[in-house]
């Protein structure tokens, strides 16, 4: 059972009082739903013995949260080279306009949401394209697993190619049929997604902040200052704005449910307000790195009390498996001479990212009447952890070897409301 660690800093309780973990347990799972957790033969009076599933030595954790990941750039992965604004040009705009295809979404869709499961990942906050078809076929794919997913149609009208251009009229008019049809529909929800404050006019994002007024219970879902040559073109096409953040706010974009991705470059009034304005940040290190973007400062999003979850950003992001956006997390503060604990990097990866979701009240640990999203952990999936995990003391230095060394590999099962999707060949 995992709680946030941070919220110990300061009472005098370890960080061990963060979390309940038991070396041999019962996972209780009932209609979806979460009924209990417990020691071995706590749960015994509850269960008919014959629906009891042993899974012998392997690691039972809640099933993991990507609080930002780009479902169309499946195929941009690994593409040499460029920092954030050229990568975009050269690679990221001509595979997003092969999504104008609907089967070609619908395919891509499809292979996208089995490589989640395959690495363990249970939700996640997704961008589609400008093609508000891509988004329609995922949100299919989605609902054919009975996911809980939140995605939305990119919104761009200016500074992209032709083919990639909405306009105000239009994005509103795509954003607010798409959430009519499937916000709150099962386990699925919308997010409205300027791409980032260049490629969306003002106008646009007047329309944005409209949807949001008229939908308040959807989230929104952008980009701000991941790159310094990003922020200097923002400067010079919001002239007016105090900063990058102020572009956002002043169309109403920055509140709760608000999730922006990167933040590595701000300013001490763009924390202080992303923190009074109850808005979240997805942290991408594996693409911050890839791009050569910067170092995201954890410690500064805390103290401004923002809500933080881990982000794969994959095509930027090197791959789909939230052990290695840990890996990349735990590396990127050690380079600012900055702690981050193996639990608070769980953390981070569940019930932080549920969290920043405004979701922590529904997935992200096993309490209680929470949906029944798990993954199954093999803890000798290589010869390498088997060997080192046996030399493990105590669970967090397991769960730091598990964030060093672990991949989609060690995913043996992934559990959807209490139904297994995905095996392990």
């Amino acid at each position: 059972m995992l709680k946030d660690p941070a919220e110990l800093v300061g009472t005098g309780m370890a960080e061990s009082t963060a979390y309940e973990y038991y070396p041999s347990g019962e996972l209780l799972v009932e209609g979806g739903e979460i009924i209990a957790v417990g020691p071995l033969g706590s749960l015994a009076a509850a269960v008919d013995a014959s629906e009891v599933i042993d899974h012998g030595s392997s690691l039972i954790l809640p099933g993991f949260v990507d609080c930002h990941v780009h479902y169309p750039q499946l195929d941009v992965i690994a593409s040499y080279g460029e920092q954030l604004l050229e990568w975009l040009d050269r690679y990221v705009f001509p595979e997003e306009a092969k999504f104008a295809d609907a089967e070609f979404a619908r395919k891509v869709a499809q292979e996208f949401l089995d490589e989640l499961l395959r690495n363990g990942t249970t939700t996640a906050l997704v961008f589609g394209t400008v093609h508000a078809q891509s988004v329609e076929v995922f949100f299919q794919e989605c609902e054919k697993r009975n996911l809980r997913m939140i995605a939305g149609k990119v919104l761009m009208d200016r500074n992209v190619p032709e083919a990639l251009r909405d306009s105000p009229e239009s994005a509103y008019e795509d954003s607010k049929e798409l959430i009519e049809r499937w916000h709150g529909r099962g386990r699925l929800r919308y997010a409205v997604t300027p791409r980032f404050a260049p490629t969306s006019s003002p106008e646009q994002l007047a329309a944005a902040g409209r949807l949001l007024q008229e939908y308040p219970d959807v989230y929104m879902h952008t980009h701000m200052s991941e790159n310094r040559d990003e922020i200097q073109w923002v400067e010079e096409l919001f002239p007016a704005a105090e900063h990058y953040l102020d572009v956002y706010d002043g169309h109403g974009l920055a509140r709760r449910r608000s999730v922006f991705a990167h933040c590595i470059h701000l300013q001490q009034e763009e924390w202080a307000r992303l923190g009074a304005s109850g808005s979240s940040i997805a942290f991408c290190p594996s693409s911050n790195l890839f791009l050569g973007s910067g170092l995201f400062s954890l410690n500064k999003a805390k103290q401004s009390g923002i809500p933080v979850g881990l982000g794969s950003d994959i095509g930027a992001g090197t791959g789909l498996s939230c052990f290695h956006t840990m890996d990349a997390a735990y590396k990127t503060q050690q380079l600012q001479q900055e702690s981050l604990s193996p639990l608070q990097n769980l953390y981070l990866a569940t019930l932080g990212g549920a969290a920043a979701l405004d979701l922590d009240d529904t997935i992200g640990n096993f309490q209680a009447g929470k949906e029944a999203d798990f993954i199954i952990v093999d803890l000798a999936a290589t010869p390498s952890l088997k060997r080192r995990l046996e030399r493990a003391a105590t669970i967090e230095e397991q769960v730091f070897v598990l964030a060093t060394l672990a991949d989609d590999r060690v995913i043996k099962e992934t559990w959807i409301m209490g139904e297994k999707l995905y095996e392990r060949a």
